[in-house]
């Protein structure tokens, strides 16, 4: 599996979650179906003027996303959502982790000055990546942060475990939910009056969106991705080098 098709699929196995004891079944092979095919490896590789790379096997595929946000008053949420597919064993196996905490103060939220509000709505029908950031308040601080790490190795030893599909935690006024609910992967943060935050991977999107309606409030996203492929020994990146050059050769003089 290459890694345009890893980023391709990625909707598509977030919803295998929902079935992970029966992927270990087979399933009956469907009628081949008709119009556009790929062409195997194999034949792009014996085709003159085509080259394949050879070390673009995807290992591990994982996907971070953190959401805080810290009131004026000095409430502390936190979100927290880790999904990991290990392809190194031939088929994908999951690992998933939600996590959330809330962090009470003394002091009490305060009231929203006016009448604020913003309409995150229009998100929903947007696909490919999403940034979103709506303020309808002073001195508030929002940032959405993407990052994508694609790097040659060994798939990470020790993954985390396939845990509750749903985490939560609510407090005076605020909740916190991070979780896969069967067709969506979400990380939640909500405070009453003053906003929403949130990260989500579903079928066709992958975002982050943050709305505030409060004073002082500081929010932040961060949604991290890591793929691993696998790295080819020296001796077997030249043989597989020669291969190719012999290959390319065909037709030539008297080859």
């Amino acid at each position: 599996m290459d890694i345009t098709r890893t980023l391709r699929l990625l909707p598509v196995l977030l919803a295998g979650l929902a079935a992970v004891p029966a992927w270990g079944q087979s399933t009956p092979q469907g009628p081949a179906p008709r119009g556009l095919t790929e062409i195997p490896d194999a034949e792009l590789g014996a085709m003159r003027g085509r080259y394949t790379v050879g070390n673009d096997a995807v290992l591990w595929f994982g996907v971070s996303m953190v959401s805080t946000w810290q009131t004026q008053a000095g409430q502390t949420l936190q979100g927290q959502l880790n999904v990991g597919f290990d392809f190194s064993k031939g088929k994908p196996s999951v690992s998933f982790m939600p996590s959330v905490s809330i962090t009470a103060a003394d002091a009490p939220l305060s009231a929203p000055q006016g009448q604020r509000s913003v309409d995150t709505a229009g998100l929903d029908n947007v696909s490919g990546l999403v940034q979103g950031v709506q303020v309808a308040g002073d001195g508030n601080a929002a940032r959405n942060l993407t990052t994508l790490t694609v790097r040659d190795g060994e798939a990470p030893s020790g993954g985390l475990e396939v845990g509750s599909a749903q985490a939560s935690a609510t407090g005076a006024g605020m909740s916190a939910s991070a979780g896969f609910d069967g067709s969506a992967a979400q990380v939640l943060l909500q405070v009453d009056g003053h906003g929403i935050a949130r990260q989500w991977i579903r079928p066709g999107s992958l975002g982050q969106s943050v709305a505030l309606t409060g004073d002082g409030q500081a929010v932040s996203n961060q949604l991290h991705m890591e793929l691993v492929r696998q790295s080819l020994p020296a001796s077997a990146a030249l043989d597989q080098g020669v291969a190719q050059a012999i290959s390319l050769t065909r037709g030539l003089g008297g080859i």
